[in-house]
């Protein structure tokens, strides 16, 4: 990105949707608010659109939006609606009568975190996917199939294992910690069905329940390490999966999202990793410097999967 380019970048995913209007590596202003389901449902365009110009406008006032250069966009869904996407290209191009780039959370997470290079990047959130974009710029990932086939080891995995385990605990199995962690939310175990199924998001209210079980196992419970344990497996696993032994070579991995936020997990998870020989690398960047790169520069490795809009794009 030149020095004097002013990019707005968005992150619209599921449970927020973050905007920052940048210049260069300069931050100038960020808001964000809540999430939406996701560029592929009906309307959905039209509803990503509408929500980052409301997150847009609740920027700091002051800024220079009128020497914008460029959009990139983030957003939630695009791998299940290229149509969809390219006509939210065209919304943001029209809307700022500059370039604009739309690409999927995970496609812009990998490229902010190798900074446009080829290997694998692990992002594990509510949902867990792994994502390698190889030297000629192919797709390989694993899992990331959403809360009822996949997701695996993420965070709403955590939390669901965990809430399982009060109840299981209610019924006679193992006892843990777990069950005074969920006194929290409800009054008895029994409550726990009706509390998640009153949720409007109940996959997010879940996942909100990992840090809990990552605390209760760092702590000691066994039930909780248990559980930790086997997300770690599962997620070395899908990192497997994605990587395909790089051509020979040890495979590397970037991680990213909420979960390997905890230091604990973090440190469980790259111990997993080493044991199976793949190497874990610091991330240099995260999904909004991915979507900066995507609205700043053309010819990446993963532009098939980048949806572009405007005449404006420099040869």
């Amino acid at each position: 990105m030149e020095a004097t380019e002013v990019v707005l970048v968005a992150d619209v995913g599921k449970s927020r949707c973050r905007v920052e209007l940048r210049s260069g590596t300069e931050l100038l202003g960020a808001a964000d608010q809540h999430g939406f389901p996701g560029v592929h449902v009906d309307n959905g365009p039209t509803l990503a659109f509408e929500l980052l110009l409301e997150t847009v406008s609740l920027l700091p006032p002051g800024l220079p939006m009128s020497g914008i250069t460029g959009v990139g966009a983030a957003v939630a869904g695009v791998e299940a609606s290229a149509e969809k996407s390219q006509e939210l290209a065209t919304m943001l191009s029209q809307r700022f009568s500059v370039p604009a780039a739309v690409l999927s959370d995970a496609t812009a997470a990998q490229l902010g975190a190798l900074q446009g290079a080829p290997g694998t990047a692990l992002i594990v959130g509510t949902g867990a996917v792994a994502f390698r974009f190889d030297e000629a710029g192919n797709l390989h990932r694993a899992d990331g199939w959403g809360p009822y086939l996949g997701d695996r080891g993420s965070g709403r995995w955590i939390g669901q294992q965990g809430l399982q385990a009060v109840l299981e605990a209610h019924d006679g199995g193992p006892a843990t910690s777990l069950s005074a962690a969920a006194g929290a939310l409800v009054e008895s175990p029994e409550m726990l069905p009706g509390w998640l199924a009153a949720n409007e998001n109940p996959y997010r209210a879940m996942a909100r329940f990992a840090p809990l079980v990552l605390h209760a196992a760092e702590a000691g419970d066994a039930v909780a390490h248990d559980i930790v344990s086997e997300a770690c497996r599962i997620l070395t696993h899908t990192v497997k999966l994605a990587s395909g032994g790089d051509n020979g070579s040890s495979p590397r991995v970037a991680l990213l999202g909420g979960v390997v936020g905890s230091d604990f997990f973090a440190s469980l998870l790259r111990k997993s990793l080493a044991s199976a020989g793949i190497e874990v690398v610091a991330p240099l960047g995260d999904g909004l410097d991915g979507a900066a790169l995507a609205a700043t520069r053309r010819g990446l490795i993963q532009e098939r999967y980048i949806h572009r809009d405007g005449t404006n794009w420099p040869d």
